[in-house]
């Protein structure tokens, strides 16, 4: 059985009277993405810096790769790259030197081939000679997730890495994430945008008030969890109709919303319209959005 490159046993992190992260406990899978999710000041960060060594745990543990981090610490951080939420400013740097000495952090002392195809992946070869202050705020993000892989890391934590990005880069960033986890890469990643999330976890766990409240697959998530939206526009109006799924009615657009294992055969035999009462139909599939709202605020109302 492969050793999980991340195990997160019973974690808490007090400050004083405020519990950050209380009783957490989850593993990476070799070569899985893991989200966690949260709202702002869930935990998320707060668990990521106990994993980088930032913080020491008040209870519990972390095992990176079967090791303790708090008792190995150089060996733990040498198995992962992190990418912080905040941008980590070299201003009398160019890209190019930053990446070199990082890498001589961890001892790689050849790198500059590895070097070279981080900065063409992520689209800074032609910024490489320049002070990392004349760079853009996209560009330093690109810069901070070049470092933490400059070692060829076999598990990486993303904290929000396409936060304040457009979307092209974060469109480029998941295609980079992708490739990662292919060349066999275990990743961890926080974020806040959902359609991430569903893009390219495996599984995901929902942290809110520092505790887990949820873990799942994302499939399971959806398939156990989420709605279908079926829109059904008439030819005319109907007269109200009544219907357990009918979620509105407006002139003659009528909103469904079903379970995912409602079809749209029964919901035809249910209406009982003949074929030209029907002028378009569309299904909308669930979403993590619908779901993760759902979660927490069926929590929160506890």
């Amino acid at each position: 059985m492969n050793m999980p490159p991340l195990k997160i046993n019973n974690l808490t992190k007090r400050y004083g009277d405020f519990v950050a992260v209380n009783d957490l406990s989850f593993s990476i899978k070799p070569g899985e993405i893991f989200g966690l999710l949260g709202p702002n000041g869930a935990g998320k960060t707060t668990t990521i810096s106990c994993i980088t060594t930032l913080e020491e745990p008040t209870q519990g543990s972390i095992e990176i790769f079967g090791k303790n981090n708090i008792d190995h610490p150089n060996l733990a951080k040498s198995k992962f790259g992190c990418v912080p939420q905040e941008l980590i400013h070299h201003s009398y740097f160019s890209v190019k030197q930053i990446l070199k000495f990082h890498s001589l952090y961890y001892g790689v002392r050849h790198a500059n081939s590895h070097i070279e195809y981080l900065l063409h992946k992520l689209d800074l070869f032609e910024h490489r000679n320049k002070l990392v202050s004349h760079l853009s705020g996209g560009m330093k993000r690109r810069l901070l997730i070049a470092k933490a892989l400059v070692h060829k890391p076999k598990l990486i934590l993303l904290d929000e890495p396409t936060a304040g990005v457009d979307v092209e880069l974060r469109h480029s960033l998941w295609d980079l994430i992708l490739t990662l986890k292919n060349d066999g890469a275990s990743i961890l990643l926080t974020t806040h945008y959902l359609e991430e999330a569903e893009k390219l976890c495996d599984r995901i766990g929902i942290i809110q008030n520092g505790s887990l409240i949820k873990l799942a697959s994302t499939k399971e998530l959806i398939d156990s969890m989420g709605i279908r939206i079926i829109s059904v526009m008439l030819s005319a109006p109907l007269a109200s109709i009544n219907h357990p799924y009918l979620h509105s009615q407006t002139n003659a657009l009528l909103i469904f919303h079903a379970p995912q294992n409602f079809t749209l055969s029964t919901l035809l035999s249910d209406l009982q319209l003949c074929n030209s009462a029907f002028s378009d139909i569309s299904i909308q599939e669930g979403q993590l959005e619908n779901i993760f709202t759902s979660i927490l605020n069926s929590k929160g109302s506890k």
